[in-house]
């Protein structure tokens, strides 16, 4: 197999999951409520198998699984996706502790994710995040309430003398996905202060640490999206996920893997707004004949197309790299994420146009995917971040030579 193209295997299970997204996931996701977790939907994603093959999978199989379902049902994608992105870090960074507690339950689809990286002035600069990871160097403030004086830190990584290294989180995280309803959270937080993105580490947080609330924001994407508070929420070694220090490394894994599934999101919408478009235009009369016969029409048609497909097989050589272990999957990752959600963008908008007023009506297939699509240039990193990464590949390579 090459990036260029797929087994008749993959084609069939492609063609199974689009089925069974339009039959059994969507009725779901019609039920659930816009800006809240659709646990239903979630936990039928589990029974189906699908949020096991997470965890084991490639690149290129998520990336399949993940425009197979947008092309149906974006609910159902989003949904998977986020128990992805939220628990891949425990999955390929967490101990054995970590993983056995939680991965079965998402995997089962019961107990739902949230990767808590972004914050209100460390957004695409994700190296830039405040959230702090106090250390405390007397255990008995291990009890101390949220309303207390601030405990005694010191910025080493310092063990109590009855336990391990334990820190309080205190800060905020805003514009979260799965926020505020997650179980658990993927938590991103500054250990060293002044260490830029060598002074971050990664944590896993139960939902119930004391400490930790959260409300939902009113966002366009129907999915929710939260911010979260930390009021000096403890946490102790056993909840770092990989090494102290070293969490960046964590959430640029995680991201490298995702961004080209993003890709895979957007590659959905836009075929989906494609396939909508031609019947539209073979079927509707204008001027005479039909839409379709119009030249101005075709020929947008013609460049939706081509900008998909073309968007499909970068995708796709990015999660095969992904796969193999290419040393080029920084750049290959942000090409991927950068060309489909852009394209996906002017192919909704293409349809939307040539569909006419009826696209914009509450409950359209356009209506709804045009709120869909402008999110995933943002986030996972904004279009102009992957351009950044995509120029600082290119002339390291470049000095490399």
């Amino acid at each position: 197999m090459t990036a260029f193209s797929l087994e008749p295997a993959q084609l069939a299970w492609c063609a199974e999951l689009r089925t069974l997204a339009a039959e059994r996931l969507h009725p779901l996701a019609d039920k659930g409520e816009p800006g809240h977790v659709n646990r239903a939907l979630v936990a039928e994603l589990g029974s189906l198998g699908l949020l096991g093959r997470l965890f084991t999978s490639g690149a290129l199989d998520l990336c399949l699984m993940r425009e197979s379902l947008a092309y149906a049902c974006t609910e159902a994608e989003t949904a998977l996706a986020l128990q992805g992105l939220g628990a891949h870090p425990v999955h390929a960074y967490g101990t054995e502790a970590q993983r056995s507690r939680w991965l079965p339950l998402v995997t089962a689809g019961t107990a739902i994710a949230a990767f808590a990286l972004s914050e209100p002035g460390a957004g695409s600069d994700a190296a830039a995040l405040e959230l702090k990871a106090e250390a405390e160097t007397d255990a008995s403030q291990a009890g101390r309430s949220s309303d207390a004086p601030a405990p005694t830190v010191d910025t080493s990584l310092t063990a109590a003398p009855d336990g391990p290294a334990r820190w309080r989180l205190t800060g905020e995280k805003c514009w979260i996905s799965n926020a505020p309803e997650a179980d658990f959270y993927t938590v991103f937080a500054r250990t060293t202060p002044g260490a830029g993105a060598r002074g971050v580490t990664a944590f896993l947080v139960p939902a119930d640490r004391p400490g930790l609330t959260g409300r939902g924001l009113d966002m366009l994407s129907p999915h929710p999206i939260g911010a979260l508070d930390f009021d000096a929420v403890p946490v102790t070694a056993d909840d770092v996920l990989g090494e102290a220090d070293r969490g960046f490394r964590v959430a640029m894994g995680t991201l490298n893997l995702f961004r080209p599934s993003v890709g895979a999101f957007a590659v959905g919408m836009a075929q989906a707004a494609l396939d909508a478009t031609l019947a539209h235009t073979a079927g509707r009369d204008a001027f005479g004949g039909k839409l379709r016969d119009l030249q101005a029409v075709s020929h947008q048609v013609a460049e939706m197309a081509l900008r998909t497909e073309a968007a499909r097989l970068m995708v796709h050589a990015a999660a095969s790299a992904y796969d193999a272990a290419d040393l080029d999957v920084p750049r290959r990752s942000a090409m991927a994420k950068l060309l489909a959600t852009e394209t996906a963008q002017y192919v909704v908008d293409t349809a939307v146009q040539l569909h006419g007023a009826r696209a914009l009506q509450r409950g359209h297939l356009l209506e709804h995917l045009y709120r869909e699509v402008r999110a995933p240039r943002i986030y996972e990193g904004a279009s102009e971040v992957q351009r950044g990464i995509i120029a600082k590949e290119l002339y390291a390579r470049q000095e490399a030579r």
